[in-house]
Order: structure tokens, then C-alpha cells, then sequence
């Protein structure tokens, strides 16, 4: 087999949003309101299943994972805001602990300290929806989804929690 023939290929994913999405963006106006409402109503009721749900999903613990991500995004990527707390990797080490958790057979679930760190960048992050253009946020969108991609391909960053 050539060297070409035994590198493993790669997988084609679809994309959310694309380059044109983002250029007919507002560059001045946030996201519509019904588009923000729908987004954190999903993200928040994820959370609050994590909470107190008998049996969270993974849909549940994915729809979190998604406002941390953009939220990591905004702070290490974009530099749009800071997180001199640490806040950030709280939370994306409290939804990977859920994670293996749930891999090992157990409920998706946070410890106290874990749900105050997720809860507070949700919080966080519903705030620069309402005052970030729609533009930046697609923007967003596409770096986050990007990453993730890298990420199911392997290529990790030094702060990532596994």
C-alpha cells in the first residue's frame, strides 16, 4: 500500500453554517430574538435536566456542551471577552467529567460546583447574544464548529479536557 492509499481520509461533515452565512449577517444588529430565545430555552433546559432529570440525555448534556463551546470561542479564539476567574474550564471540566460518567454507565451529571460554573457561563453567554452582532456570532458558530471537527479528528489543544 503507498503511503497516500494508508493515511486515513477524512471525514467529510456537514457544515451549520457557511462563509456566505456569515457575510449576510448584521454586522451591527445581534441575532434575531426568536433565534436567541429558542437557543438558550434549549441550552437552559439541557442544564436543568442535567439537574434533575431521573435520566438525562446525552442531547441534554450536548445542547450545555454547545454554549460552553461558544463561550470558549468567544473568550480564547475571538478574544471578544476574558475569563480571569477560570471560570471557562470549570465548567468544560465539569461537562467532561459528566461525559465519562455517563460513558461508564452512570447519569449525566455535575457536583455542585460544576453546575454553578455551567450555569454562569450560560449566563454569561446569553448576555453577549443580546448585544453581539448577528455577524460575530456566526462567526462564532463556524470557529466552534470547526474545533470540533479538529477535535473528533484527533488534533487536541493543550487546555482541552478529555
Amino acid at each position: 500500500m503507498s503511503r497516500k492509499q494508508s493515511k486515513r481520509r477524512a471525514i467529510a461533515r456537514p457544515k451549520y453554517y457557511t462563509i456566505m452565512d456569515e457575510m449576510m449577517a448584521s454586522s451591527t444588529e445581534p441575532l434575531p430574538l426568536d433565534y436567541r430565545r429558542h437557543q438558550l430555552t434549549r441550552m437552559y433546559e439541557g442544564l436543568h435536566a442535567m439537574e434533575t432529570a431521573p435520566a438525562p440525555t446525552t442531547d441534554d448534556w450536548r445542547v450545555v456542551s454547545d454554549a460552553v463551546n461558544l463561550m470558549e470561542t468567544l473568550i480564547k479564539d475571538m478574544a471578544i471577552c476574558e475569563d480571569d476567574s477560570g471560570l471557562l474550564m470549570d465548567a468544560i471540566t465539569a461537562l467532561a467529567l459528566a461525559g465519562r460518567r455517563n460513558l461508564a454507565g452512570g447519569a449525566i451529571r455535575m457536583d455542585g460546583a460544576g453546575i454553578q460554573a455551567v450555569r454562569a457561563i450560560l449566563s454569561d453567554y446569553g448576555d453577549l447574544l443580546d448585544v453581539l452582532p448577528a455577524r460575530t456570532m456566526i462567526r462564532c458558530h463556524r470557529l466552534t464548529e470547526k474545533r470540533l471537527h479538529e477535535l473528533m479528528d484527533g488534533k487536541r489543544r493543550p487546555h482541552d479536557v478529555e
